[in-house]
């Protein structure tokens, strides 16, 4: 009876420590991806769209971080100036900037694209927040200059604060009718994928495994 109490408070202890050992899903530094609907999954769903998928990748390979999906549709930089900095807060380490799709579609002046990413990325780097920015293009819809200089201020803002580039995926998803929804505007599962099969490569490098 002694023998058999033992090994039950052993199993006890061992349990315990190994839930000590593992980081609670809660407790885990943060990944912010902060974005528009590409982001949130308009159409397919949060736990379908890329940062989901990207989460499924972290669990995978034994890095101890939760995905936020701050993806709020129809969003662009003007309007994620108005809660970015809250979507910022807490124990975040690393920021997934992927705007500006409304802004080529709207045409807003591209110089005010770069100034008010430039304001979120200089926030994240104040509070030493590792930065992935997703690269977007503009239809040709308001000029090919237009479309050119939108295409490069993103090259411009990585070289600028020596940030991770994610080059431009939505002419590689677009073109795609298999990985796109039938509005023609949204990824499907399948896109979403591919979606972080781009941002993968440019995220890993900074995360740190926590034994």
């Amino acid at each position: 009876m002694a023998r058999k109490a033992f090994f039950l408070l052993l199993l006890v202890a061992v349990s315990t420590v190994g839930a000590a050992s593992a980081a609670p899903p809660e407790g885990r530094p943060l990944i912010v991806a902060l974005g528009d609907s590409l982001t949130s999954g308009k159409g397919i769903g949060e736990a379908d769209a890329y940062p989901a998928v990207l989460q499924e990748r972290i669990d995978g390979g034994g890095y101890q971080y939760r995905v936020v999906n701050a993806g709020v549709s129809g969003d662009t930089t003007s309007r994620a100036l108005r809660r970015y900095r809250e979507a910022l807060d807490g124990d975040v380490k690393i920021l997934i900037l992927a705007l500006g799709a409304n802004d080529g579609l709207r045409g807003v002046p591209v110089d005010r694209l770069v100034s008010n990413l430039s304001e979120i990325i200089e926030e994240a780097q104040r509070r030493r927040i590792a930065v992935v920015l997703v690269g977007m293009d503009a239809l040709p819809i308001h000029g090919w200059d237009y479309s050119v200089a939108f295409h490069r201020a993103y090259e411009v803002l990585a070289e600028r604060y020596g940030i991770a580039l994610v080059p431009s995926f939505l002419m590689r998803v677009m073109t795609n009718s298999s990985l796109m929804q039938s509005d023609r505007a949204h990824p499907n599962k399948a896109g979403a994928r591919v979606i972080a099969d781009l941002v993968w490569p440019h995220l890993q490098p900074l995360l740190t495994k926590v034994d």
